[in-house]
């Protein structure tokens, strides 16, 4: 079992008493802002994490496994959204964050093409800033998805977006007021497969159990969901096919500084090459479902995968 040394508490301390007080005095709203000294050791990786889960799930495993390599490691997870943490990156201020390929490819070029797993991941490493990489993408996806129940799947023989084609009842949509305007969203719908939809919900919980119940009980019959959420195997829904690229592809890809050495690079591959989808949905499962901790996740999958 690993055992995982927990943020920035236990890093601080280690700190003599003096400079407690000193970084006490200086501290701030940035949740990096404290322990500059301590971020910047030149033997100690900061791992970040969105404030999403299913995100500090994945940096809780890329600790642990640096950990286990005897890598010194300092967590700073759910330090909120990519609007948050990005400018903190870019900076050098954390060295090893999970990310996303086609939402990380859109947050530094608004117009990408788009295309294939492989093209966006091709397409990201050309518009990183310079100090910024990317390692080797996983298997592992969480991406937007257009989503229906099992049921009206069998119903309609549905199996990708332009199957919607096939559906003879009026389709009313729910989720976050913003899915009506996205590139994803119902305007695409109509444009590209002449989907037409009878009108829209507004469910503001970014695919969470709301949005699950409307669609469970058929109060919406099509939402969009991602497709790492546990909720696709516990309550029978289908991700559609999306074949020709509506949505950007997002696998799981581990963003580094420069101070990230060959052999912490090394670690981080085999953990991309190991994680799968159905892992992640699994893991988000245990998380959401189990209610375990994600150093448990984490530590757990790493003795499963037997990587170490």
């Amino acid at each position: 079992m690993f055992t995982a040394k927990r943020g920035r508490l236990a890093l601080i301390g280690a700190v003599a008493v003096g400079a407690l007080v000193a970084l006490a005095g200086c501290a701030s709203g940035d949740p990096l802002g404290s322990g500059s000294s301590d971020t910047n050791a030149a033997d100690t990786l900061v791992v970040g994490s969105q404030d999403y889960y299913s995100n500090e799930i994945i940096a809780e495993i890329y600790a642990q496994a640096l950990e286990a390599n005897e890598i010194t490691v300092q967590r700073d997870f759910r330090i909120g959204q990519r609007e948050v943490y990005l400018p903190d990156i870019e900076a050098g201020k954390i060295d090893v964050f999970p990310e996303y390929t086609g939402s990380l490819l859109q947050a530094f070029d608004k117009k990408a093409a788009g295309g294939t797993g492989d093209e966006i991941y091709a397409q990201l490493q050309e518009v990183l800033p310079n100090g910024l990489r990317v390692l080797d993408k996983a298997g592992a996806s969480d991406q937007n998805s257009w989503t229906v129940t099992q049921a009206f799947a069998d119903k309609y023989n549905l199996t990708d977006l332009a199957s919607l084609k096939n559906v003879t009842e009026p389709i009313f949509v729910g989720g976050n007021a913003e899915l009506e305007t996205r590139p994803f969203g119902l305007n695409a719908l109509k444009a590209k497969y002449g989907i037409e939809t009878a009108g829209f919900q507004p469910i503001e919980d970014g695919g969470g159990p709301l949005t699950v119940k409307a669609l469970v009980d058929d109060d919406i019959q099509l939402t969009n969901i991602y497709t790492a959420s546990p909720n696709i195997k516990t309550d029978k829904l289908v991700a559609l096919e999306d074949p020709d690229g509506l949505f950007f592809a997002d696998n799981v890809v581990p963003v580094i500084s420069e101070k990230v050495t060959d052999k912490a690079a090394s670690v981080l591959n085999k953990v991309s090459a190991a994680l799968s989808a159905d892992d992640l949905v699994s893991l988000n499962s245990e998380s959401v479902n189990d209610q375990k901790s994600a150093e448990d996740i984490a530590s757990a999958w790493l003795e499963k995968a037997n990587l170490f």
